[in-house]
């Protein structure tokens, strides 16, 4: 299955994907950002339901994973900093990073019984392409509710809906672009795409090299 890229994304590779002709904007108005083929698991939440008094609170876990992350976040310049004075104190304090992080992709297996099952996106800093079983209104301002695999990222994120195109298959081709993300949040969008990219690479390296 192939997904159009949301608007101002640039192409990340060969391979292209069909969809709507996208609007002729000034590049130097345009944001254009890396993007990546990936599964999340995702869930649409309309605007104004995110704190609703009728909405059902989300889940513990997947308040914490986010603080989790948030706060590794956080320590990476600290860390960056000790490590120019004390590169053994540094290496310590990164196990110690890598230990919680493979915690926190064991309670993610937690939070994912609880999420819809991830699927097919095009990511990106800037926004999140994706098939639905609902249309949405072009236009509209949604929050997306995303689990980032595998270390279990759980983030919510504003987002504007530029497409939503008819499939074939009667499901729909969505496309948005976030809006007024947190440094933080942008930040770790970044860092999962780098990470993924770098993960990408080395199968693809070790593809070679078994041949």
């Amino acid at each position: 299955m192939q997904l159009t890229p949301p608007r101002g994304l640039i192409h990340s590779g060969h391979q292209r994907y069909p969809g709507i002709a996208m609007p002729t904007q000034d590049t130097e108005e345009r944001r254009e950002y890396y993007r990546i083929e990936d599964r999340v698991a995702l869930e649409i939440i309309p605007a104004g339901q995110v704190h609703s008094a009728g909405s059902e609170p989300l889940p513990a876990l997947f308040n914490l994973l986010g603080e989790l992350h948030q706060l590794d976040f956080e320590a990476q310049h600290l860390l960056r900093q000790i490590a120019e004075s004390n590169r053994t104190l540094a290496n310590y304090l990164k196990v110690q990073n890598k230990r919680i992080e493979l915690l926190g992709q064991a309670l993610a297996q937690d939070l994912l019984k609880d999420q819809s099952a991830p699927q097919p996106v095009v990511l990106s800093e800037g926004g999140i392409s994706f098939v639905s079983e609902q249309p949405l209104a072009e236009d509209e301002v949604v929050t997306l509710k995303l689990v980032l695999l595998p270390q279990g990222l759980g983030l919510l994120l504003p987002a504007r809906v530029i497409y939503s195109t008819a499939m074939q298959d009667g499901r729909y081709d969505i496309g948005t672009e976030f809006e007024a993300l947190t440094d933080a949040q942008r930040q770790l969008l970044a860092r999962h795409i780098l990470q993924k990219q770098a993960l990408e690479r080395r199968l693809a390296l070790e593809s070679l090299q078994g041949d």
